[in-house]
């Protein structure tokens, strides 16, 4: 994979695959058949005014510090391009190079009890101590929590939006406090205008897996995008650790577990878990 493109250019090719590209399955698989010249041919079909549309979009994205990653680029995170779910283009805000450094993902309910919360915490605590990338979406509860820790115990995270990138915020409070730019990035598949909704959230669950060694489960009930998420995982290979750290076991952790994912008891068997990661991340871990 090579980077053709420049930056302006980059973000003018990945809005036009967002909104006109067919939807990101049939994009990706015209890139993976026809490489880089497949975004050159979208924009190839565009009238004038949505030409005009995506360069005022695309220079609005500039001023704001926004990039965009295609499929057939370099810096293009390889094991996203690798899983059947890579989306055509990524539009970043932050450090790129986050993207490629080994990365935990973490999910759970945005209506976790304390127990998860804690858990969650822990678990964020142990990815930043073990050198790992923490990555998560950005609802409140689990979510939060985990990106929170990592940042106050000097680590990195990379929030995987379920809405266009022009949505993002500082949300205010505890993560606000611990915000640091240089240690956090912001990654989007879709429309940068896009509002969220439960199927982009469905929709991202699969990029925070592909950005990921690992994903952690926290808290998962018997429906709903968590357990959704869990199970993307296993059916790719992915070890999936499920955190068993409270006398809470929801539901779909059970399901989770049955499925073939590793329950973890403790901080310390967690810490085993993350040092004992094969280098591909297929092969599903094992604590004895």
């Amino acid at each position: 994979m090579v980077e053709m493109f420049d930056a302006p250019t980059r973000l003018r090719l990945a809005i036009a695959s967002a909104r006109y590209g067919g939807g990101a399955k049939t994009m990706a698989a015209k890139v993976m058949r026809d490489g880089a010249d497949a975004y050159e041919h979208v924009l190839d079909t565009l009238t004038s005014s949505q030409i005009e549309q995506i360069n005022e979009t695309a220079d609005r994205l500039v001023d704001q510090g926004v990039d965009a990653l295609l499929l057939t680029d370099r810096g293009y995170p390889p094991l996203l391009a690798a899983s059947r779910n890579g989306p055509p283009a990524l539009f970043v805000k932050g450090p790129h190079h986050l993207l490629l450094q080994p990365g935990i993902g973490t999910c759970g309910s945005r209506h976790a009890g304390e127990d998860s919360l804690r858990a969650a915490r822990a678990c964020s605590e142990a990815v930043a101590a073990h050198g790992f990338n923490l990555v998560s979406g950005y609802a409140r509860g689990v979510d939060m929590v985990t990106h929170v820790g990592a940042l106050a115990n000097g680590g990195t995270t990379t929030i995987v939006l379920a809405e266009g990138i022009e949505r993002f915020k500082v949300r205010r409070g505890e993560f606000a406090d611990r915000w640091d730019s240089s240690r956090c990035v912001v990654v989007s598949q879709f429309s940068p205008s896009q509002p969220w909704s439960a199927g982009a959230a469905m929709t991202r669950n699969a990029v925070i897996s592909g950005l990921s060694k690992a994903l952690v489960v926290v808290e998962a009930g018997e429906t709903g995008g968590t357990l959704a998420a869990g199970m993307h995982a296993l059916e790719r290979g992915q070890p999936v650790l499920v955190l068993q750290l409270s006398d809470t076991h929801q539901a779909g952790n059970q399901m989770l577990l049955s499925k073939g994912a590793t329950p973890v008891h403790s901080r310390k068997e967690l810490e085993w878990c993350l040092a004992d990661l094969p280098s591909n991340g297929s092969t599903q871990l094992s604590l004895m």
